[in-house]
Order: C-alpha cells, then sequence, then structure tokens
C-alpha cells in the first residue's frame, strides 16, 4: 500500500495590530518603521536616576484604562493591556466581529502568542508590597496573574475564542516560535485561524538591574536616547530595553479567500534549533543561527537566490551582532551581500519575547509598500558586520520572499519565511 502524501494546508496573514514604542495602531508604526522614527526615550514609569542606565523604549501615549477597567487595573500586568489593543486592532484589520462567530467557528479559533517575561514587572511589584508587609495593598490575582499562560488566557475570555490557549515563552525567539507553532496548528488542518504574535513589558527597577548586572544594556547615551540603539555600529555597547504588542491573525488561505479577507503576507517557512551550548553566550562560529535560516528556507521551499530581505535580530552587543553576521553569510552564501537587511531595533529597542512578532510587522510593512525599513545610528560600522544593513534611511525594493531572524539565551535559534500575498 502506498501512503498518502498530505499537503500541507497554506497559512496567510490577514490582520496586523500594534502597540509599540515608535507607534500606537498599525498605520502609526508603518510610518514610523519606514521614516526611521526612534521610540526610545528617558523612562518614565519609574524614577531612573539611580540607575545607570536610564533609558528604554516605553509605550507612550497609551490608555490603559480604555482596554482594562481601573478597579481591575490592579489585578492585571502591563502587558494586558498592551495585548488587547493590538490583538483587537489585528481582528478588526483581518475585518473579523468575533461576537457574530459561530461557536464551531470559535472552536477553530486559538490564541497562540509568544511572552518572555509576561507578568515578571507584575511579580516583582507583588513581591515588593509582600516584603515591605503591605499585604492589603497586593492583588487577590497575585498568583494568577503572575502565571505567565494567564495572558492568552485573558485574550480567548475577552474575545470568546474557544480553540487551544497557548503562550511560547523561549526568550527572545518566543513569538517566532509562536508564530511557528500557530502556523503548524492550521497546517495540519486543527485550526482555521489563530490570534498570534507577540508582548512583553519587562519595563520595572529590578529587571532593568538584573540586565545591569549582566552588563548588556546601553549606558552611554542617557542624554541622547534616540541614539542609543546602534546595532552593527563600530560604538555599540550593549541594547535598549523596550516593551509593546504585535498581534496577527494567522488563517488558512482558503478560509480567508472564501470570506473575502485582505491577504497582508502568507507565512511559508519556519525553523529552529539550538546550540546546547551556554545559558546567555553564543558560539561564535554561527553554525546553528545559519542552520535555523536554512531550515525555515526549506520548509519554504527557497533558496538563497529567493531571498529579497532579511529583518535581523540586531541586538546592538558586540558579540551577538558579529554572530549574526557570520551566520546570515553562512546561510545564504555568496548571495548575502547582496540581500538588503535591516535591525528594526535600532527604532525601538529590544522588545525581548515580543522582537520576533515585532520583526514580522516590520517585515509585512515592507512588503506592502515596497520600501525597507532603515537601521538607523548606523554611522560607522564594525568592520567584521559588513552585509547591507540599509543604513541610516530606507529604500524602495520589491519584495516576494523575505526572512525574518531571531536569536536567544539558551542558545536557541528560530527563523520565519514570509511571502508576498499572491
Amino acid at each position: 500500500m502506498v501512503a498518502k502524501v498530505r499537503q500541507e494546508r497554506r497559512v496567510v496573514i490577514t490582520g496586523m495590530g500594534v502597540v509599540s514604542p515608535n507607534g500606537v495602531s498599525q498605520p502609526a508604526f508603518a510610518d514610523a518603521v519606514l521614516a526611521g522614527r526612534s521610540g526610545v526615550r528617558r523612562i518614565s514609569r519609574f524614577d531612573p536616576s539611580e540607575i545607570p542606565v536610564q533609558i528604554a523604549g516605553e509605550v507612550v501615549d497609551f490608555d490603559e484604562l480604555v482596554w482594562v477597567e481601573k478597579r481591575e487595573r490592579k489585578h492585571v500586568s502591563r502587558v494586558l493591556p498592551l495585548t488587547l489593543a493590538a490583538g483587537s486592532e489585528a481582528l478588526s484589520n483581518a475585518g473579523i466581529d468575533v461576537h457574530s462567530l459561530s461557536l464551531e467557528e470559535k472552536r477553530r479559533f486559538g490564541v497562540i502568542l509568544g511572552s518572555g517575561g509576561g507578568s515578571q514587572e507584575f511579580t516583582e511589584e507583588q513581591y515588593r508590597l509582600f516584603f515591605h508587609q503591605q499585604y492589603k495593598q497586593m492583588s487577590l490575582f497575585c498568583i494568577p496573574t503572575g502565571v505567565m499562560g494567564t495572558l492568552s488566557s485573558e485574550l480567548s475570555v475577552r474575545f470568546g475564542l474557544r480553540g487551544p490557549s497557548h503562550i511560547v515563552t523561549t526568550g527572545c525567539t518566543s513569538s517566532t516560535d509562536a508564530f511557528g507553532y500557530a502556523m503548524r496548528q492550521i497546517q495540519f488542518g486543527r485550526l482555521d485561524w489563530v490570534l498570534s504574535g507577540g508582548a512583553d513589558a519587562p519595563i520595572s527597577l529590578g529587571i532593568i538591574k538584573g540586565f545591569i548586572l549582566m552588563k548588556i544594556l546601553t549606558d552611554s547615551w542617557n542624554h541622547a536616547p534616540q541614539r542609543a540603539s546602534r546595532p552593527f555600529s563600530v560604538d555599540r555597547d550593549g541594547f535598549v530595553l523596550s516593551e509593546g504588542a504585535w498581534m496577527f491573525v494567522l488563517e488558512e488561505h482558503e478560509h480567508a479567500r472564501a470570506r473575502g479577507a485582505r491577504i497582508l503576507a502568507e507565512v511559508c517557512g519556519y525553523g529552529s534549533t539550538c546550540e546546547a551550548y551556554h545559558r546567555v553566550r553564543l558560539q561564535e562560529c554561527g553554525e546553528e543561527p545559519a542552520r535555523a535560516i536554512a531550515l525555515a528556507m526549506k520548509h519554504a521551499g527557497i533558496s538563497a537566490a529567493d531571498v529579497d530581505y532579511v529583518n535581523l535580530h540586531g541586538t546592538s552587543t558586540q558579540l551577538n551582532d558579529r554572530i549574526e553576521t557570520r551566520a546570515l553569510k553562512l546561510a545564504l552564501g555568496e548571495r548575502a551581500p547582496h540581500v538588503p537587511m535591516s535591525a528594526l531595533k535600532s527604532q525601538i529597542g529590544h522588545p525581548q519575547g515580543a522582537c520576533g512578532a515585532a520583526g514580522v510587522a516590520a517585515t509585512i510593512v515592507a512588503i506592502e509598500r515596497g520600501q525597507l525599513p532603515p537601521t538607523i545610528n548606523l554611522e560607522t560600522a564594525d568592520p567584521d558586520c559588513d552585509l547591507d544593513y540599509v543604513p541610516q534611511a530606507g529604500r524602495k525594493r520589491s519584495i516576494e520572499y523575505a526572512i525574518c531572524n531571531c536569536i536567544a539565551f539558551g542558545s536557541k535559534n528560530s527563523a520565519l519565511v514570509l511571502r508576498k500575498a499572491t
């Protein structure tokens, strides 16, 4: 007997919502990204004067109480209203009224997103109250809200979606891995659509102090925050911590066509590897990040010759930027110098587990508008970082296939391939 070959279903993106340091809403983000507008500023959520790092990529001009009632605000983390706003915009952008969906449609609609820290800042505040013996000020829901999986549950409850409700937390690759997981759920026929993406809100005193101990945040640009995030620059000295939420509706292609949805892009490849090397350091050879990219290209059925653009991880740390450059050279071979690449973190900082979703959003903007986002603050490139990073200003470019690359603590590497809507 000859086994039947299963034909994978195509997965497309039909909605996008954004709450970012450089733009609250998808149109605002798109305009900012292409203009190279920084969202890095002096921290306002607490007084940073006692610490050497006083800047971050904060979301401003955003009213949390629009999304969470005042009496409920003490019971939820900062990341929830950010995610609700981005998720709501993604659903609206996809032309979906969740209240009009049938029970069966809701059961085939999942919520799968990535978050690196999730509710860490909430938990930090609860512990502060606890250890200062201010028990009565603690939230009744300090335990459930502090659990990472609560974030996806809150979205499922708010939007009435009854499919799987999962959080993927793999550090900086969290939202890229969530996309890969969501994509597979649709390809395997288990779901027809998924609300996916990434969200993180790690801007708190304790979290920043922890990163300061690791010596991976820049402390040289408190006087000029917008110039602080400098991926691939010879004078880079660390990343800028940031927050935000980037959410999408992933949908089976024929399902989307049947309801007349506008398709933003197709998700056609995903790859993931682990170096099994160190809890925070990467191997300098770049072999495993390169293999993740190669696996994503193989899954998409493309070669290096087909790649028109790469959205880079580009943290602005000395070691990681060099290794990522090396990995792209291994993955793309002699084509690497000819593929334009850019680092969104130069504009928004590093939103931890949400950075992969942020990169997807920037890539969709580039595909739809035919214009590459710039890597700002790249005035003099590191001699070891010698690819085309689209420095300082964007440029016109037609994109059919793009790679979104991510690298994380714990030796994790993940990549996606997006395709222009057809």
